[in-house]
């Protein structure tokens, strides 16, 4: 059970009065100030913010999450692939932190007890022309160090996967499954046995400077950020399950009072699809912008599991911005079919009809976007259509696996991606870390695109932000 702080009980803990509210163990003492703040309760956050309090246990860490549960948007609506390192550029640190990640992945759920599975993944060329460039993804595979990759024939795909049907296949027996969710709460709980406080409820709108000391604090200017939360209400986002037997520590949902503030040295925002607005809030360009990308997927109804072993995979186009529809055995033991890419009309957007004007505002009039649909217009037309007709996205499936039929499949979950684009409408596939300007700007570090495979990555990832952490700020 993480022990957090919802939103209405962090005045009265600061008094030392703090009531239990269910779902909610009774809170600590919140102190007068901290020595880093940690903005995100995603995945990259509570991996950041564990590394963190894991190398400096003598300082004061807080965590503050806008939602009253932990790793419930990116974090909690993804495949649940643990990803091997096959695409990415050789060298970039993208793929570097990818096969890094797996291997600390693996370890860290031996260690935690945390149920995965290592079912493999196939990607399979159905067309000749793929061919040359499945063999591409292989040199680039082996010069990635992705361990124990191999080129099967037509009869190899078949031992692998008996109704999958290719001329030529990728075989990577490292790729596995997991409720990233589940491992994200576990990073969690144990930023809180280390020390670390999490808040939820707490969504960050405000970070400045102040010129007076908290009230009845006797450090002084110690802590010269205030993180606000200026806002009255909010909606409330429903938490995803886990699919594990595990169970999920639960939280409560209370607002933070209005002009409720908390007092710090240093900030850290990992801000997922808000990454851009909180990096405009301490003056930073709001470029590049995140521009969210819904992803729709199918599941196959429970007596067609047998159809699907592992994960199997399309060889990438490089015509096209996105990898291609997939089908994706998960933990609980179903079986997802997709995604589709589409422009989500909202930023948490999971439902076609949902919609922000601002946020939907906000992409439309983004010079990047503009300039991404038209270089990839019939693309994207495709995708759309093949997110209203189910059916032709079931034909795409079936060059995969044949007897697979539209009476096999049913909708499925949704995921929306933080997907951030330049103003040349080029996706940014790399990390991007950025400060403030001015007196705030030399106190504040925003992670302002971490791309996927994030949850795969996450505690290289959180080695790699703490690394930055202690070389800009003087912990």
């Amino acid at each position: 059970m993480i022990r957090t702080l919802s939103g209405a009980t962090l005045q009265a803990a600061a008094a030392g009065a703090a009531r239990p509210t269910r779902g909610v163990t009774t809170a600590r003492r919140l102190h007068s100030g901290y020595d880093v703040a940690v903005v995100g309760g995603g995945i990259v956050g509570l991996a950041t913010a564990r590394e963190l309090i894991l190398r400096h246990p003598s300082l004061r860490l807080i965590l503050l999450e806008k939602e009253q549960q932990l790793a419930v948007h990116q974090s909690g609506h993804n495949s649940g692939v643990i990803h091997s390192g096959i695409y990415y550029t050789p060298g970039s640190l993208k793929a570097r932190l990818c096969v890094r990640g797996a291997t600390l992945a693996y370890e860290y759920c031996d260690k935690k007890g945390l149920p995965y599975k290592k079912c493999g993944k196939l990607i399979v060329a159905v067309e000749q022309e793929e061919i040359p460039r499945l063999r591409a993804l292989y040199e680039r595979g082996v010069k990635n160090d992705v361990r124990d990759l191999s080129i099967v024939d037509a009869k190899g795909i078949r031992e692998r996967e008996p109704f999958c049907r290719g001329i030529m296949a990728l075989d990577s027996p490292h790729t596995g499954i997991v409720d990233w969710r589940m491992v994200a709460l576990r990073y969690g709980q144990d930023f809180e046995e280390a020390g670390g406080t999490v808040v939820t409820g707490s969504e960050v709108n405000d970070i400045s400077m102040v010129t007076e000391s908290p009230a009845g604090s006797a450090e002084g200017m110690k802590y010269p950020i205030a993180i606000r939360d200026k806002k009255v209400g909010r909606e409330r986002m429903e938490a995803p399950r886990c699919a594990s037997p595990i169970a999920c520590p639960s939280f409560s949902v209370v607002l933070l009072p209005q002009g409720n503030e908390v007092r710090c040295r240093y900030v850290l925002t990992c801000g997922g699809l808000y990454s851009d607005r909180l990096s405009q809030i301490s003056g930073c360009s709001r470029e590049p912008r995140i521009v969210p990308f819904r992803g729709d997927y199918l599941v196959l109804k429970p007596e067609k599991h047998y159809l699907v072993k592992g994960n199997i995979y399309p060889v990438p186009d490089p015509r096209f911005p996105f990898l291609g529809v997939h089908f994706t055995p998960r933990m609980d033991g179903s079986v997802w079919l997709g995604p589709n890419a589409v422009l989500a009309f909202k930023r948490e957007g999971y439902k076609v009809y949902d919609f922000n004007a601002r946020d939907f505002a906000d992409a439309l009039s983004f010079r990047g976007l503009q300039r991404l649909v038209m270089k990839n217009l019939t693309y994207g037309i495709g995708e759309m259509y093949r997110g209203i007709f189910i059916g032709a996205q079931v034909k795409i499936l079936q060059k995969y696996i044949p007897e697979l039929s539209l009476s096999d499949v049913l909708r499925g979950p949704a995921g929306v991606r933080a997907q951030a684009l330049d103003r040349d409408g080029n996706l940014v596939d790399d990390f991007v870390f950025d400060g403030g300007v001015g007196d705030v700007g030399s106190r504040v570090l925003h992670v302002r695109n971490a791309p996927s495979p994030a949850a795969t990555s996450s505690l290289a990832i959180g080695e790699m932000v703490a690394d930055e952490v202690e070389s800009r700020f003087a912990l």
